[in-house]
């Protein structure tokens, strides 16, 4: 798969998640099923904001729609490889990486061996701060406030529902 090539045809958050599976499957030899992503409003704290976090007891992404929202207007050309990023970060996770730093490292690796040390991708990887200097990485055992309303993105696992309409 040429993964640069299906990330900028990319229209969907399921596109993106495809990208992200068949990368991790190929790269690491495995995968996780039966995950669900959803997007909310995680708000923001004095240190900056949570792009995503994976919870292991749902075994759901749950994607901050603050910063989707924020890059929509003011760069809408770093949506998707920001999207991709948080995406690809957070199935690390979904897949037993529960290491922060080592998830991190891993993703810089993965990122630069398909799209080049270059590619806003790799750059995302390597400097968010760079890109989004208030983003934060949630701190281990992160819990949500229980009152979010969550927004679970359809059609997001399409390999193993294909037997739902």
């Amino acid at each position: 798969m040429d993964f640069e090539r299906e990330l900028e045809k990319s229209r969907t958050f399921s596109d993106i998640f495809e990208i992200v599976k068949e990368m991790v499957r190929e790269y690491v030899g495995t995968e996780q099923a039966g995950l669900m992503v959803g997007v909310t409003d995680l708000g923001s704290h004095n240190q900056g904001f949570i792009g995503a976090f994976y919870s292991l007891d749902a075994n759901t992404i749950i994607i901050n729609k603050k910063p989707l929202a924020r890059l929509l207007q003011t760069n809408p050309s770093l949506y998707n490889y920001y999207l991709f990023h948080v995406m690809l970060h957070e199935y690390i996770h979904s897949i037993g990486s529960y290491d922060e730093g080592q998830t991190r490292q891993l993703v810089k690796e993965m990122s630069e061996h398909y799209f080049g040390p270059s590619h806003t991708v790799s750059q995302l990887a390597s400097n968010m701060e760079k890109f989004m200097p208030n983003l934060t990485y949630p701190a281990k055992g992160f819990q949500p406030p229980q009152d979010i309303n969550i927004e679970f993105v359809r059609g997001i696992d399409r390999k193993n529902t294909n037997y739902i309409n």
